[in-house]
C-alpha cells in the first residue's frame, strides 16, 4: 500500500507557495518543544516536514536579559517574593536568546528545509535587534506572535492594532527575510487589521494563535495554568476566516490550530490558506503524522480527481460568493434552526 501511495503522490502536484518559499508540499511544523532537540528535529525533515518552525523567543526573555535580572532575581527572590512573582522565572524558557540563536544556527545546519523563527512580544523594545540577530543567525523566515490579552480598560482597540501594525512594520523594515504575523481572532475586525498589516509590509498572516485558558485551583487558591491541545473542530474557526480573507489581502495566509487529518487540510487549503501548520498531531502522534496526512489528501485529491493543490486553492473562499455578507447571515440562521429539542 505504502508504494501506491507513493506512485499518488508522485503524480499529484502539491506544490505551493508560502512567504515566497516553494514548498513541495503544504505540510510544515507550527511553533513546538519539538524543535528543541535536533533528533526530533531530523524526524520531522525525514517524515516530509516542508518547514520547520521554532517555538517563539520571548520578549520577557529579552527584556529580562537587557536588564540584567537573571542573577539579581535569584539574589533578591527571598526578600520581596511577592513582586517578584509577577516577572517571567528565567527557568521557565527553554532558551534563552543567546541560546536561541543559537539553535536556529544548529538547525539551519541539520535540515535542508526552511527554517522559520519565532518572535512572541507585544511592544516594540528588542524586536528590531532581534530581528535582525535571527536573519544573520540563518533564520529563512520570521514569524511576528503578537500574543496579547487586553485587560487595559483605558487602552483602546485601535490603539491595540496600530501597535500591532507599527511592530510588524519596524521588523519589515529592519531585515530582508520574509515576515509573517500570526494573530489572535480576538479583533472587532479581523478582515481591516489584516489588511493593514499587509499594507504595512507582512509577506504572511497565520491564523491563528491558541490562548490557554488559565484555570483556579480552588484548594490551592492559585492559578493554574493548563495546556490543552486542540481538535479538528478548533479548525472551523480557521477555515471561516481564511475563506473571508482569501483574496481580499495581499500576502499568504496560513492555517494553525485543529489540523488533525488530511480532510481538514483540504478544507483549509479550499479556504484559501497556502500552508497548514500541525502541532498537536504531531505531539499526539509523533512526526511520522505528517506524512500520514500528505498521503490522506493525496488519496482524497486523486478520488475528486484533482491535479494539484493550486486547483483548488481558495476554490471555497467568500469571493467565489455574489453576496458574502448575506451568505454568512444565511449560514448563521440555518444553523441556528438545526437543532431540535
Amino acid at each position: 500500500m505504502a508504494n501506491v501511495i507513493d506512485r499518488e503522490e508522485s503524480r499529484m502536484n502539491l506544490s505551493t507557495t508560502y512567504l515566497g518559499l516553494e514548498l513541495p508540499h503544504p505540510f510544515m511544523t507550527g511553533a513546538s518543544p519539538l524543535v528543541d532537540r535536533l533528533d526530533l528535529v531530523r524526524r520531522l525533515e525525514d517524515a516530509g516536514a516542508s518547514v520547520i518552525t521554532m517555538h517563539s523567543l520571548f520578549e520577557e526573555q529579552i527584556l529580562l536579559e537587557r536588564s540584567a535580572r537573571y542573577s539579581h532575581f535569584d539574589k533578591t527572590r527571598e526578600s520581596f517574593a511577592e513582586a517578584l512573582s509577577f516577572f517571567p522565572n528565567p527557568d521557565d524558557y527553554q532558551l534563552g536568546p543567546d541560546e536561541y540563536l543559537e539553535q536556529v544556527r544548529r538547525i539551519k545546519a541539520t535540515v535542508d528545509v526552511p527554517v522559520i523563527a519565532s518572535l512572541n512580544g507585544v511592544t516594540g523594545t528588542g524586536w528590531v535587534e532581534f530581528a535582525r540577530l535571527i536573519q544573520q543567525a540563518g533564520a529563512d523566515a520570521l514569524e511576528l506572535n503578537v500574543y496579547f490579552l487586553a485587560t487595559d480598560p483605558t487602552e483602546t482597540g485601535t490603539a491595540i492594532e496600530q501597535r500591532i501594525v507599527e511592530i510588524a512594520r519596524s521588523v519589515k523594515q529592519a531585515i530582508t527575510i520574509p515576515v509573517a504575523v500570526k494573530l489572535s481572532p480576538f479583533f472587532t475586525s479581523v478582515a481591516h487589521l489584516a489588511t493593514q498589516l499587509a499594507a504595512a509590509g507582512a509577506d504572511g498572516l497565520v491564523l491563528f494563535n491558541r490562548f490557554y485558558q488559565p484555570d483556579i485551583d480552588v484548594e490551592a487558591l492559585d492559578v493554574a495554568p493548563r495546556l490543552q491541545l486542540s481538535t479538528s473542530e478548533e479548525l472551523l474557526l480557521r477555515v471561516r476566516w481564511l475563506a473571508i480573507l482569501s483574496g481580499r489581502v495581499s500576502c499568504d495566509l496560513a492555517a494553525s490550530g485543529g489540523v488533525h487529518t488530511g480532510l481538514d487540510a483540504i478544507k483549509a487549503v479550499m479556504a484559501g490558506a497556502s500552508a497548514v501548520q500541525v502541532v498537536s498531531a504531531l505531539l499526539h502522534q509523533g512526526p511520522g503524522q505528517l506524512k500520514k496526512l500528505r498521503d490522506e489528501m493525496v488519496r482524497w485529491m486523486e478520488d475528486h480527481e484533482y491535479e494539484s493543490l493550486r486547483q483548488m486553492q481558495g476554490s471555497m473562499n467568500l469571493l467565489r460568493c455574489p453576496d458574502p455578507a448575506a451568505f454568512e447571515r444565511a449560514n448563521y440562521t440555518r444553523i441556528l434552526q438545526t437543532w431540535r429539542v
